[in-house]
């Protein structure tokens, strides 16, 4: 009989060694093969669960269904506060229902998450505007995660910090860092359920929307790439040009000029347009997106992007035609 706590307290330790001999060869592994683990358990992971997001100051809860057929992406996101809104998505064909106002909006997206869209790859240059590093293990959800923090050298990007699951690499929980350390920006689930069949009938809309009105949203915009004139010679170091377009933006008739920047992880995206009558010169800022808006000569050019707003007043402010 005397034996026997001192078994049990063996056993206890013994699990316990085992436990931390999994953690630690977790954490032995490079922060870039995790960030490759993330991006493809995103792409490929199929999961059920209740997420927290925080915008803004604002937080709210969705009810998330997501799994990927085929490679293509099926996904139900239910508002469990306010109206109900339900999205459906199907590839890029997406339904938005709002059951108050009995009607469907059907719109095209691009990007292959609704959640994850902003997330960070291995193939950022990593060295020269950020740091990545593993922090310590942690719990989210009820599993083992393993804390990633992606640093910025300045003040012109923000910071990332990123809960990843051990066992799969999924990020379950995903924050926005200012510049002062702080969160502006998170999306956290509170339980989840992964990489198990989901049923057709739990990507389904919850709501019979066979008397709905449905609209539909037209392509966004026209695009074509071209070149141009406009450049800057004050972009914050690490952004460049990576990309640029002759737009006819939704609901207007003239086109508009789309250059987007980037320093690999942070976007900023610059609109070159005639100028309005009205001035609208200044600064606005949504969640973690900050805009600015300057006249130059006979054209507004508005920068926007998920950056500080020093950096999109400062490259727009910069922008010159030669």
């Amino acid at each position: 009989m005397s034996m026997r706590p001192y078994s049990v307290l063996s056993g206890l330790i013994a699990a316990c060694g085992l436990l931390f001999s999994v953690n630690a060869s977790a954490a032995n592994e490079q922060p870039f093969d995790w960030l490759a683990r993330m991006g493809a358990a995103v792409q490929s992971t199929s999961y059920e669960g209740t997420v927290i997001r925080i915008q803004g100051g604002e937080a709210e809860a969705l009810k998330v269904v997501h799994t990927v057929k085929d490679g293509v992406v099926w996904e139900k996101v239910v508002a469990q506060e306010g109206n109900g809104l339900e999205i459906i998505r199907v590839g890029n064909e997406v339904h938005c229902i709002l059951p108050d106002r009995k009607s469907v909006l059907v719109e095209e997206w691009d990007d292959q998450s609704t959640l994850f869209s902003t997330l960070p790859s291995s193939d950022i240059r990593f060295g020269n505007e950020y740091d990545v590093a593993i922090v310590r293990e942690d719990r989210v959800a009820g599993r083992e995660t393993l804390l990633l923090a992606i640093r910025p050298h300045d003040g012109y990007r923000y910071g990332h910090r990123l809960w990843l699951d051990t066992e799969t690499g999924f990020p379950l929980q995903t924050q926005l860092i200012d510049e002062a350390g702080s969160a502006i920006e998170q999306v956290k689930f509170a339980d989840i359920r992964l990489n198990h069949d989901i049923a057709p009938s739990a990507l389904a809309p919850s709501y019979s929307t066979e008397h709905f009105t449905w609209l539909r949203q037209s392509g966004g915009h026209a695009t074509s790439a071209i070149e141009t004139n406009w450049s800057s010679d004050e972009l914050p170091a690490g952004f460049e040009a990576v990309s640029t377009h002759e737009e006819s933006m939704q609901g207007g008739e003239q086109m508009v000029t789309h250059i987007l920047f980037s320093d690999g992880l942070a976007n900023v995206s610059v609109f070159v347009a005639p100028a309005h009558a009205k001035n609208v010169e200044g600064a606005a800022r949504v969640g973690g997106s900050n805009s600015y808006t300057t006249r130059q000569g006979n054209h507004d050019v508005t920068a926007i992007g998920g950056v500080p707003a020093i950096t999109v007043r400062q490259i727009a402010t910069s922008m010159q035609l030669r």
